[in-house]
This record gives C-alpha cells, structure tokens and sequence, in this order.
C-alpha cells in the first residue's frame, strides 16, 4: 500500500500563471456546428480556456509564476536548494527544463534540479516528492513548478477532447515549519489502462514519421487526429474514477485517522465538472467546500489542482491555518489522494502572459 507520511513540510506560498488568450467554447466551431458545440460544453462545464501561442512553453509559464512569487515574497534565490519540474509538455527531448528554469531564475549551480513526466495527477507525484527531499535537514526551500501546453497536443479536430484542455503554469516554495504537522500521500499507478489516454507517435517505441503525423479519421463519427495528437477514451476513464478516486480517498483518510468534516477544502482533478458532481454526491461532501476553477480554466492537466488552490483559495489561506484534500487521476493511469495542512499561506494574483 503506498500511502505516505510526511512531518513538519508545507507550502508556504504560491503562484500561477495562464496565457492570455481566452477560448469561448461555444465560439470554438471551426471544426463543429455551434449545437454540436453547445452539447458538448454544456455536458463537460468548460466554458472558457487559455491557449498559449506558438511561441509559448509550459517553462514560460512556470518561470512567470516562480517570478511573481520571488518578487512578492521577497525570497533570497541562494536559499532555493532543490528545484522540482513537472509536465508532459516539457521544452525539448532533452536537457530537462528544470535545468533550464534553474538558469532561467538565476538558482545556484548547487540546486538539485530534475523533471517529472506525469500526467494529471503530477503535482501530487511532485508534492511528494519535493516533501521526501524536505524531510532532510540540508536543504533549505524548495521550489515545484507544473506547467502544462496541452492545447498544443490535442486535435481541434476531435469533439472528445477539443473543447477540454488549456494551459497553465504554478509555482509552489516548500519548506519545513513546525506549524504544518502530518501530511499524507497516497499514490497508485495501472500501466494496464495505459491507452486510455495517450499520444502513441512521436517518441521511442512510435518515431515521428510522415505517417504519424498524418492526419485521419479514427471512428465512425468522423473524429480526425494524427498519432502524434493524444487522444481519450473517456468513458472507460470515467468508469475507471467512480471506482478507484472514492475508494483511494476513504482509505487516506483510515490510514490518518480523521473525518472528511475535518477537511476544510477539496480540491478535485479538473477534469470535467460532470466527474467531479459525481465524486463529491458519492462521498457526500459539501459542495461549498469544493472550489471549481473547470468552468474558466478547462482541464489543465497536472496545473489543475494548484491553480484551482492559487485561483479560488487565496484569501482563505492567508493568516489562518486550513486542512485541504488532494486528489488528481488521469494519464498513465495513475491516480493520488493527499491531506495537507496549510498555514498562512502567501497567494499571488493569477498572473496573465
């Protein structure tokens, strides 16, 4: 059973960063009628999103994030001791962009810095990671940074995914205080499901060819993709969630000890409003307590939990101490639940590049 605990580690502050550019769904009909259109959007709640443009990456919108935290908290760069990246949607094959935003940001040559590549519930992988490195006392502050360009990889072309996914970038500095007490992780992983959501071209196993970047339709409702564009089979992810996310999210709280009353906030996956209603009736949560950011944002990817926290969590963070619930599933398939203790936790403005 892989479930964590961590002592005495939080986040103390928090930024995030969305393109400018806003997306109308029910104006995104290049490729669809506007009632194909509207069926859509109005099953999934995903009325607006942000592109980024071409010139864009996933690291641009984390270095703007990791740039508005320094400057609001006024924070010593020399103390940054490990620098964390996650995304799917990195600069290049190789180096890491970690390295890259560790130049970028102007961090010791001394920063342990390297990626994650993890789908949506990548910044739980990443959390958990940057609070394993915290427990040991040589490292001073951390930084996680999660960006995701997904607009960039799905076919606008696909009514199962085009009106889903948008882009964003967070950063979150992570040290040891007293104040936070215990926190939990529990993480899984099924390689079994792993082509429920994919991008089978252009890497190792499918090199980028002519063929896998041509364009065809894939089903009998005229869907049109290339290999090198993901794609999701949803309702087997669906089916998948109201099995695994209600059961992993009973067992973190057996393995704490506590009650969902003592949660203040729960903080959902993005993925589509109607998974998340389904979630929160079964477990019989109290929607005031669950912020949803889908409805501007879209599904961020891993971006999707912080930048809900980031967006709708400020105030109630800030001078005051606050137990808020993780829970994130998607791409691999992997799927993590996580209860963490907030405390007086600094939260800038959504910055907009």
């Amino acid at each position: 059973m892989a479930i964590l605990q961590y002592k005495n580690v939080g986040i103390t502050a928090m930024a995030a960063c969305v393109p400018h550019t806003v997306i109308d769904n029910y104006k995104y009909t290049q490729y669809f009628s506007e009632e194909e259109v509207r069926k859509v959007v109005d099953k999934v709640g995903i009325y607006e999103r942000r592109f980024a443009d071409q010139n864009t990456c996933s690291s641009d919108l984390c270095f703007a994030a990791a740039e508005k935290l320094f400057v609001d908290n006024q924070i010593d760069r020399s103390e940054i001791d490990l620098l964390v990246f996650v995304s799917q949607t990195p600069d290049y094959r190789m180096p890491a962009t970690s390295i890259i935003l560790q130049e970028r940001l102007k961090l010791n040559n001394s920063v342990i810095a390297f990626d994650i590549n993890l789908g949506c519930s990548g910044f739980l992988y990443g959390l958990s990671t940057v609070y394993s490195f915290m427990q040991q006392k040589g490292l001073r502050k951390a930084l996680l940074l999660d960006g995701e360009t997904r607009s960039k990889v799905y076919s606008p072309k696909d009514r199962r995914s085009a009106f889903l996914f948008g882009d964003a970038g967070v950063a979150a500095l992570i040290e040891r205080n007293e104040k936070f007490g215990n926190s939990y992780f529990s993480l899984n992983s099924d390689g079994s499901r792993a082509d429920l959501i994919m991008i089978k071209g252009g890497g190792y196993r499918h090199p980028s060819s002519l063929d896998t970047l041509k364009e065809r339709v894939v089903d009998e409702f005229g869907n049109i993709r290339s290999d090198e564009q993901g794609y999701m089979k949803g309702a087997d992810v669906f089916n998948f969630v109201i099995v695994e996310i209600p059961k992993d999210i009973k067992r973190l709280f057996q393995f704490a000890g506590m009650e969902k009353e003592q949660v203040d906030y729960f903080v959902f996956h993005q993925a589509n409003d109607f998974i998340n209603s389904y979630i929160a009736k079964k477990l019989k949560l109290d929607t005031e307590r669950i912020p949803s950011t889908i409805h501007k944002y879209g599904n961020t990817s891993s971006v999707s939990v912080p930048l809900t926290i980031v967006s709708e969590l400020k105030s109630q963070l800030k001078e005051t101490d606050k137990t808020l619930m993780l829970s994130a599933f998607g791409v691999g398939l992997t799927w993590g639940t996580a209860i963490v203790p907030f405390s007086d936790c600094h939260i800038s403005d959504v910055v907009e590049l």
